[in-house]
């Protein structure tokens, strides 16, 4: 009898500790956020990695009743705001609007102040975003024509990024590879600052962002040449495709996507990712995606981290394949 007590009690005691973890992690869940987040971005305002953080900051705040404190910190291709959201405490109330940069750096850096897998938790893509070749109205009239003035001066040709290792940097150098050109990259800040020079006939050409470049372009300050993906863009249809337009079989896709620091825990990550994903969903942001030619890519932490793990990998191929080792 006494043995039989003492594993009643045992089983109440477990189910009650089973309880009170159970009810503890919902209050925890419905609780947060408690005081603003943060969410950093590694290039400068105007970016599309700006514009990809304010939609999903702006919604969340919506949702959540907290501010979401959209914080710019621009420098060396990504790396110092990176850096900053490794080392901040792994709670949720510090987040990084990442892109594919992200995936870049572990290649062309040989020392980082983070391990861009390790310290760091996904929590959802964002979006997908096609790159557009963009050229002043006085420079060549088409993809064939471009690479031709290449050839004919080779190295006195130059593009534009917003900075080295970000996705507009990247789309170049596939460009310059697969197409077997001599041009000279030229990085900003960011993205704006490029198109800035661009439009004052200081740079050749530029592979844009295509929501940043469709003002530009739809004002014929800008002519568009082609998009980086594998099929035209429903924002630009009559632009035809690089492979279209003379580089056959390129392609390449620029992403974004919020992260997390390493050590929050998978409920806390996950119940970001699922508000984000509500987000995606919305015919609000459906809508406005589309008028920059962006589509929604929402996944869910693991899908996340799996990726980033893959485009580390495809994005360190590419850097081998151009030589752009920076230390």
């Amino acid at each position: 009898m006494q043995a039989r007590s003492r594993r009643s009690v045992s089983l109440v005691m477990a189910a009650t500790a089973a309880w009170l973890g159970a009810t503890g992690l919902e209050a925890s869940a419905q609780s947060f956020p408690a005081k603003p987040v943060r969410m950093l971005v590694p290039f400068t305002a105007g970016s599309e990695t700006d514009y990809f953080a304010r939609i999903i900051g702006r919604s969340l705040s919506d949702a959540w009743g907290q501010q979401v404190l959209v914080e710019n910190r621009a420098g060396a291709g990504g790396v110092v705001a990176t850096a900053v959201v490794a080392n901040a405490i792994g709670d949720g109330y510090t987040l990084l609007m990442g892109s594919m940069a992200h995936a870049v750096v572990p290649a062309m850096h040989a020392k980082l102040p983070f391990n861009a897998l390790r310290d760091f938790s996904g929590v959802s893509l964002v979006a997908g975003v096609p790159n557009v070749l963009v050229v002043p109205p006085s420079g060549a009239r088409s993809v064939k024509d471009l690479l031709a003035l290449a050839r004919q001066k080779p190295g006195s040709l130059t593009y534009g990024s917003a900075g080295v290792g970000s996705g507009m940097h990247m789309t170049g150098e596939q460009f310059r590879i697969a197409s077997d050109i001599r041009v000279v990259h030229v990085p900003y800040k960011g993205g704006p600052d490029a198109l800035t020079d661009l439009l004052g006939s200081r740079i050749d050409f530029v592979f844009s962002p295509i929501g940043l470049a469709i003002p530009l372009v739809r004002d014929k300050r800008l002519l568009a040449l082609a998009v980086s993906t594998a099929t035209r863009s429903p924002a630009l249809p009559d632009v035809a495709t690089v492979a279209e337009a003379g580089v056959p079989g390129f392609e390449f896709d620029t992403w974004y996507g919020l992260l997390a620091p390493s050590g929050t825990p998978r409920d806390r990550t996950r119940q970001i990712s699922a508000e984000v994903v509500r987000i995606l969903g919305t015919a609000e942001v459906r809508t406005e995606f589309a008028n920059r030619g962006a589509v929604p890519r929402p996944s869910t932490p693991e899908e996340f981290d799996r990726f980033v793990r893959s485009e580390i990998e495809k994005m360190g191929s590419i850097v081998k394949a151009a030589g752009l080792k920076t230390d």
